[in-house]
């Protein structure tokens, strides 16, 4: 089962992809950024809980 921080930055990658695609799409390099900047939070947080799911399924 996922943590909320899993299901969070899944939910941001996702997010980041429509985003930058949609920058992408109208020329708008900001929005194309921010898109990038979501997607690569987004796996940092579900990275973190896949840390947090181990440490928890460790003990």
């Amino acid at each position: 089962m996922m943590n909320k921080d899993q299901v969070a930055g899944l939910a941001k990658q996702v997010k980041g992809s429509v985003k930058k695609a949609a920058g992408k799409a109208t020329g708008n390099r900001r929005v194309q950024a921010e898109g990038s900047a979501d997607k690569i939070a987004g796996k940092l947080q579900k990275a973190y809980g896949d840390v947090k799911d181990k440490v928890s399924k460790a003990l």
